[in-house]
């Protein structure tokens, strides 16, 4: 369908149809961009970004994030045996809770189960598969929000969540997320990008990365946080000077609490870098895209294990079940704050 110019906050945006839910309900595509040529697509299904288009000179420009045609993709790619998550926003809980249970107020709440005997990225809807209600927009900025009821994947409390993405002329993509409820709960959000300097249908291998952390989350055979640290000192994952991105990973990186820089990523192919800004205490990095030939990408592309790399900022893991761990419960009234920042850099 063609794009449908609308206007508002006086700026001219385009919005075009991407399909209907099986609800009924009819999810948009949003195109924001700047002056400067950056381009972004949001859709409000998980408020995904669909598109982050970053201008590479001479008129020319590289699409960044892995994403689908079309809304049944999205929806289908659930089904797939390790679902993607393209460009969503993931809660209630981004990560696994172990045995899909945590102590709150001296209780214990039980989650649905979606991972094996535990949880992973907000159980079996999740944020992930919500349609969000557009707020505010503008040419460059969007607000979406969704409100989570008490009870949803058994979580405690009406959760109501607000996203907004932002560019920048300086080559920059804002991500801000607020959240509050009416009881006590639990929360960690994240945006879930499958980012790829090289264009979405390259493969991130001979890309470089760098990581400003010490630690990573120690794990079991299940990928559940243990409680315990791993020193990255002479570890295969230590980024901590540039080199080329691991084929498989899946780890949490505790994030250096001088440093509000987490990651950076290196195309050499393009000249282009990436810097990750975030004020959370960690950044889970994850490599993979792969659809299994099952479901096509943007473009008819066939992702596969090293299509992108992901760098969920967040909260620990499993955060809930240790002590020791960056609390994540919000009080009743109280605000959850989140502040990622992606910046783009011709090199």
């Amino acid at each position: 369908m063609q794009k449908n110019s609308i206007s508002q906050n006086n700026s001219a945006i385009f919005k075009k149809s991407f399909g209907i839910l099986p609800n009924g309900k009819e999810v948009f595509c949003y195109t924001l961009s700047t002056n400067s040529g950056m381009e972004l697509d949001v859709i409000n299904y998980g408020a995904s970004l669909a598109s982050l288009k970053i201008p590479l000179g001479k008129g020319n420009k590289v699409d960044v994030v892995l994403g689908f045609e079309s809304l049944s993709d999205y929806v289908n790619s659930f089904s797939l045996p390790n679902a993607p998550y393209f460009g969503a926003i993931v809660g209630r809980y981004a990560g696994r809770i172990n045995q899909a249970q945590f102590p709150l107020n001296d209780k214990i709440i039980s989650l649905t189960k979606n991972h094996n005997l535990h949880q992973i990225h907000g159980g079996l809807e999740g944020f992930s598969k919500a349609f969000w209600e557009v707020t505010s927009i503008n040419s460059n900025s969007i607000t979406l929000e969704y409100c989570s009821e008490n009870g949803e994947e058994n979580y405690p409390g009406e959760v109501v969540t607000q996203i907004t993405y932002t560019l920048t002329e300086d080559m920059e993509l804002k991500v801000s997320m607020q959240a509050k409820s009416d009881q006590d709960t639990i929360i960690n959000l994240t945006q879930h990008s499958y980012f790829n300097l090289n264009g979405h249908s390259d493969t991130i291998e001979n890309q470089e990365l760098l990581v400003h952390a010490t630690e990573t989350l120690e794990t079991t055979s299940e990928n559940i946080p243990t409680g315990k640290f791993t020193n990255l000192k002479e570890h295969k994952y230590d980024f901590s000077i540039p080199k080329k991105c691991p084929t498989t990973i899946d780890n949490t990186f505790v994030l250096n609490k001088e440093k509000e820089i987490a990651a950076t990523l290196f195309s050499k192919k393009n000249n282009l870098k990436m810097s990750v800004f975030t004020n959370q205490p960690a950044v889970h990095i994850y490599v993979g895209g792969n659809c299994f030939n099952q479901i096509k990408g943007k473009e008819n592309v066939a992702y596969h294990s090293q299509s992108g790399i992901c760098f969920e900022a967040q909260n620990f893991p499993d955060a809930p079940n240790h002590k020791n761990f960056p609390s994540a419960v919000l009080k009743k009234g109280e605000e959850y704050t989140h502040n990622t920042l992606f910046k783009f850099e011709n090199i």
